[in-house]
């Protein structure tokens, strides 16, 4: 004998559980309950970037800007106040990144670690580790396993809006040995160190 249709859907509602009276409105309070948790998780762990998350992203796009000559994007961070530790204002800073991006071809800066020191209201403090070489330089610094040169940037920063600037600024050469540790790992990513 065949099968029709309307045979297999008797036969399976013969042979499923009957469910006890007011357990569809469990199950529904249950369904609404489950989908208004997830909405509201979903909602807060999609929520506004906190400051470090802002922080730390500027300051890998700064690397890719300088990578890319985009000397007005960087100097475009510099609040109007800005000074760095050798006296340098806004318009001497442009000078001198101008200068340096101009006689450096290819350079490659890889941002390691980002230290935040402190955050505090519409102010910070970090510390960030950079690696940075000239495009043939960097070939050749693979080949012969040797490394970057290391600088390390302490940096003020004030919020403006939601926006940061960067109010002072002070940086130095610094050897393998000093890098952060979290910094050596990247870099080894980059150049290996041997």
């Amino acid at each position: 004998m065949a099968w029709t249709g309307l045979e297999i859907s008797s036969t399976f509602s013969k042979t499923r559980k009957e469910r006890p009276e007011g357990t569809g409105v469990v199950l529904s309070v249950v369904r609404v309950l489950t989908t208004a948790f997830w909405t509201v998780f979903l909602a807060l762990s999609c929520g506004p970037k906190s400051d470090r998350v802002l922080i730390a992203e500027l300051m890998d796009r700064i690397g890719g800007w300088a990578e890319d000559r985009e000397a007005e994007r960087i100097l475009g961070l510099l609040d109007e106040g800005y000074v760095d530790f050798e006296g340098r204002d806004k318009a001497a800073a442009r000078v001198l990144l101008e200068d340096t991006l101009g006689l450096h071809r290819g350079i490659v800066i890889h941002v390691l670690a980002t230290r935040i020191d402190e955050i505090k209201a519409g102010s910070a403090s970090i510390r960030t580790d950079l690696a940075v070489s000239s495009g043939a330089a960097e070939f050749f610094r693979k080949l012969v396993r040797a490394s970057a040169d290391n600088y390390r940037f302490t940096i003020k920063l004030i919020k403006k809006g939601t926006d940061w600037k960067i109010t002072a600024a002070e940086w130095e050469w610094i050897s393998l040995d000093e890098l952060f540790p979290e910094s050596r790992s990247l870099l080894k990513k980059f150049l290996p160190l041997g």
